[in-house]
């Protein structure tokens, strides 16, 4: 059985390239595959199950990579046993060429069948090999759309902590400024107010006519009661305005 073909991939040749050498997305990607080892950068063993019409055979085998020619291509071969059902040996050409922002992966396929699955006829077997042929570069641009977007997110998960870190200095100094502890009031401030309202009382006092400083403009005793009083207030509002602001002396 003979196959040739050619499939777009949307990605550069060189994440192309990589994920065809890469075990697990080959294990992911090839249909009825249930392991793929990576024994060495040109061999590797494979266990997959594959149904041909009415049969289903589970193959072990190994596969080969040779001619290769990073990131042109190369060709990779291998043959299995599927017990009673049969076994195959093949091999295939691969070749990628850029195409703008992807790359275009040409194939050519050459396969023999032994035992019942060559009794199924030509048709049936071909049918078979394109329809796997057609599920496996699905998958193949999934998975490297998949990993692409995977890198995408983990890049810029670590860049957020570098701009928390590069934030503008002016804000970090308006920061601690705003933490910064407000200055204690010293009680010399409360005293300098104290004695400038008891002055300011004494000389309400003398206009008033309080005998403490001479007769004053008004001789009435209910007027010496209120420069009294106003004195007091004087000095208890001169206190209360120190106690509000910082010291000077």
């Amino acid at each position: 059985m003979d196959m040739t073909g050619e499939q777009r991939i949307p990605a550069d040749r060189d994440t192309v390239w990589k994920a065809l050498n890469d075990a697990d997305i080959l294990r992911a990607c090839i249909p009825g595959c249930q392991e793929l080892v990576k024994e060495s950068d040109t061999e590797m063993t494979a266990i997959a199950v594959i149904k041909v019409g009415p049969i289903s055979a589970r193959f072990q085998g190994r596969v080969t990579l040779s001619d290769l020619d990073p990131p042109n291509g190369y060709r990779i071969s291998g043959e299995g046993q599927g017990g009673v059902a049969g076994h195959a040996k093949g091999g295939a050409a691969v070749r990628l060429t850029e195409d703008g922002d992807g790359t275009i992966l040409h194939y050519d396929v050459s396969a023999q069948i032994g035992g019942r699955l060559a009794q199924l006829g030509g048709r049936m077997i071909d049918a078979t090999a394109r329809s796997m042929s057609a599920a496996f570069f699905k998958k193949f641009a999934e998975e490297i759309l998949a990993r692409q977007a995977g890198a995408a997110v983990g890049a810029q998960a670590q860049a957020q902590p570098e701009a928390v870190a590069t934030a503008p200095a002016a804000a970090r100094v308006a920061a601690r400024a705003a933490l910064a502890p407000v200055p204690a009031l010293q009680p010399g401030g409360s005293l300098l107010w104290a004695v400038s309202g008891m002055l300011l009382g004494l000389l309400l006092m003398g206009l008033f006519g309080l005998p403490l400083l001479g007769r004053g403009i008004a001789d009435d005793t209910n007027v010496h009661i209120l420069s009294l009083v106003a004195v007091i207030l004087a000095l208890l509002q001169g206190y209360l305005l120190g106690r509000q602001a910082p010291a000077r002396l």
